[in-house]
């Protein structure tokens, strides 16, 4: 069940594949504390109240609101696709609340860092330092998601147009606009991976040394690996390169609605964090330039 389950969400919801193990994960974990706790239940058998035990056990065992929410969310897909496929008449999830979750604000490089990171830092001119650089202006610039960078395509390219159509989650396609003094880069990058060999194999923007494809770990390793070099910040992954977008646009005055856009979000709900640093700038200047503050 959890196979087809995890087919489903590959290919037809187009999941990340980082998704894709985490979802896999909490399904077996939630199965192991069923059939340990009340011995193997049918699907069918499963009550709101076998769901909520397994959560008391979670929060017994200190795991956190935020990791809890996302098993919840797991198990909400899982019951909703039984429920699509008729193997359930009820669905369980009805009647299971999601603890309060404390909004955690994104980890951000300052913009004299990003400015060091892609002015500063010295690349190399070969393959290699053509690709970690442009990995980095396009998580940047653009603001994409790691699973995004992976499956760029050069096709995704329009050069008259100067810019990127990226496949985000949920399968949806959106446009995001190029900086044009990233073309000279790019172009300079792609005449490179063209002389790779087995390059022309597929037609990703992103490869490895030998002309595949890379992965999630190549591209959080090296993303980490320049992060240190500009920043202190406990967390150094490619999805702060996002974030650091969306703030950095938020703190010049870009509006709401357009950064949604441009990060793919659903809802509004999920960009507003990025004007937290703008709204405390404001505060700041109100403290200090305020006669009664």
């Amino acid at each position: 069940m959890i196979e087809k389950f995890i087919g489903y969400l590959t290919f037809e919801k187009r999941f990340s594949k980082h998704t894709l193990t985490a979802y896999g994960n909490d399904l077996k974990q939630f199965f192991i504390f069923i059939n340990h706790t009340y011995g193997e239940l049918a699907v069918q058998q499963i009550s709101h109240l076998h769901i909520r035990s397994w959560l008391v056990e979670l929060m017994n065992d200190k795991v956190t609101a935020k990791s809890i929410t996302r098993k919840i969310s797991t198990l909400k897909t899982f019951f909703k696709y039984l429920l699509k496929e008729n193997e359930i008449t009820k669905n369980p999830m009805q009647k299971v609340m999601a603890p309060k979750v404390g909004k955690r604000l994104p980890y951000v490089v300052e913009e004299k860092g990003m400015n060091l990171l892609l002015d500063k830092v010295e690349y190399t001119d070969d393959f290699k330092g053509l690709r970690d650089k442009l990995m980095i202006e396009l998580l940047y610039n653009c603001g994409i998601r790691r699973s995004e960078l992976i499956n760029l395509l050069i096709t995704n390219i329009s050069w008259a147009q100067l810019q990127i159509k990226v496949l985000g989650k949920g399968n949806k396609e959106r446009i995001i606009p190029l900086n044009p003094t990233l073309i000279p880069h790019m172009q300079a990058y792609i005449a490179q991976r063209n002389n790779l060999q087995f390059a022309n194999q597929h037609q990703y923007l992103i490869t490895l040394n030998n002309g595949k494809q890379t992965y999630d770990g190549f591209v959080y390793t090296t993303i980490n690996k320049y992060l240190k070099l500009v920043t202190t910040i406990d967390k150094k992954s490619p999805h702060v390169l996002r974030h650091s977008f969306a703030t950095h646009l938020s703190n010049e005055g870009a509006n709401l609605n357009a950064i949604k856009e441009l990060l793919g979000h659903a809802s509004l709900a999920s960009t507003q964090v990025y004007t937290h640093n703008t709204i405390e700038k404001l505060k700041k200047a109100f403290t200090q330039a305020h006669p009664r503050a």
